[in-house]
């Protein structure tokens, strides 16, 4: 009975020994967790779709105040200063009006020279048409005495009758030049004339001109809103004619006293009682949206206020990589593609800022049970959305299809429930190949 009570307790205590002994065997074969690696798992479940942006308030209607067209050099007298508010028909500009001034008065002088010139030509066309019928009187006047005698020829001798036929021939002559002369004359004097009239129309052409630069010295807001001055770049020309600028904030604005061109931009019209928000979504994005969708908008200068708005337009083409102003930008573009898209937003009867930045939500659709992971684990791959698994020669990048993107959640195509990918980019960790990784870290920049 002892010997048998020996040999259960032997068993007894040598049994959570083999147990821990063939449990350390199997946990010996499992892969080690990969220091300095956080991973996460592929959940299936709802996730709600929201898309965020940020873009610019600025007004919904602007208008530009131009330089008149006069031709030469202009010089401002009168000047609003920037953020000045003004209605229609107020004056925003005002230039130096006495160069045309001087030509309106040339004008009217070469009207005044024209309209005598006219008079005394129509005088002496006059005086000269009475002339030319007396002239043609007397004229016909010769013909009749002429013929007159020509028909008592019978009565007299041969050479008389001769003389009276010549006389007669002779007076038909004159009479006859005296009416090409009248109407020669009559051409010329109607010549005469047309000419004098040009010269007299020229001379209103040039008074209506002069009268109409005159008034656009004087411009006016053609809208309601507030005003924002041009900057002036010739302000900084030195005495050889040369502008050095390093930057933006140096050029000043335009003021009383400056001179410019016919044709410069001088200050802008900024209607500040509708305001929408120019901004850009991404083209995984851009599938869930369309105009009229409810917005929630936080300006940066009123943090602790939301203000509703909605959609209202968005592009239909990529925007051009070209007009990306970095090399980061330049990247980005080229593998997001993003569209322009501009919100309507109710101030709700508050001044807000133009030009402050605006955050912008949009509720995107309900996605119901589906595949998905944090963005952060989402990353960008020779162009393509990548994850990295584990493989038996270390982590191996597999191509993944984006469904949806939300703030924290991708929603993907292309993996199994469960699947565990790195939550970084192993290839970017120290000691590691980089491989052709583009560069940015994430597609969305969700992990810098």
């Amino acid at each position: 009975m002892c010997l048998r009570s020996t040999a259960f307790l032997k068993i007894v205590f040598l049994l959570p020994a083999v147990l821990l002994s063939a449990s350390c065997g199997t946990l010996s074969g499992l892969r080690k967790p990969e220091p300095g690696i956080p991973v996460v798992r592929v959940a299936r479940k709802p996730v709600e779709v929201q898309i965020h942006t940020i873009g610019e308030l600025r007004p919904v209607q602007t208008a530009m105040i131009v330089a008149p067209p006069a031709g030469a050099m202009l010089q401002i007298v009168d000047i609003v200063k920037t953020g000045t508010p003004v209605k229609a028909g107020d004056v925003v500009v005002s230039f130096d009006p006495s160069e045309q001034e001087y030509n309106l008065e040339q004008s009217r002088s070469q009207l005044e020279e024209a309209e005598q010139q006219l008079t005394k030509m129509k005088a002496d066309q006059a005086v000269r048409v009475a002339q030319e019928r007396v002239s043609l009187l007397r004229a016909q006047s010769a013909v009749r005495r002429a013929e007159l005698k020509v028909k008592g020829n019978d009565l007299l001798s041969g050479i008389e009758a001769k003389k009276n036929l010549m006389d007669l021939e002779e007076a038909k002559r004159r009479l006859q030049q005296v009416q090409r002369d009248i109407q020669s004359r009559a051409s010329s004097d109607a010549a005469d004339l047309a000419v004098q009239n040009v010269a007299r129309t020229k001379a209103m052409l040039g008074i209506k001109m002069a009268q109409q630069f005159i008034d656009t010295m004087t411009c006016r807001a053609p809208i309601n809103g507030i005003v924002v001055l041009g900057q002036n770049p010739e302000a900084l020309m030195s005495a050889s004619g040369g502008i050095t600028i390093t930057s933006d904030t140096e050029i000043p604005e335009f003021r009383q006293g400056d001179q410019t061109y016919s044709g410069r931009p001088i200050a802008q019209i900024q209607d500040v009682g509708k305001t929408e928000i120019a901004a850009k979504v991404i083209e995984t994005d851009r599938g869930s949206l369309e105009p009229g969708q409810p917005v929630d908008v936080v300006v940066d200068s009123k943090p602790l206020k939301t203000y509703k708005g909605k959609i209202k337009t968005l592009a239909e083409q990529a925007s051009n990589t070209d007009d990306q102003f970095n090399v980061m930008d330049y990247l980005e573009a080229l593998s997001t593609r993003s569209f322009a898209a501009v919100f309507e937003v109710d101030p709700q009867g508050d001044s807000l800022n133009l030009g402050v930045s605006a955050r912008v939500t949009i509720a995107g659709k309900h996605v119901g049970e589906v595949l998905s992971l944090p963005r952060q684990a989402l990353h960008q791959k020779e162009g393509k959305p990548v994850v990295y698994l584990r493989g038996k020669n270390g982590w191996e990048a597999r191509e993944v299809r984006v469904k949806f993107l939300t703030e924290g959640r991708a929603v993907i195509e292309g993996l199994a429930e469960g699947t565990e990918v790195a939550l970084v980019n192993p290839e970017r960790l120290p000691n590691k190949t980089a491989g052709k990784t583009g560069t940015l870290t994430s597609i969305l920049g969700a992990a810098k």
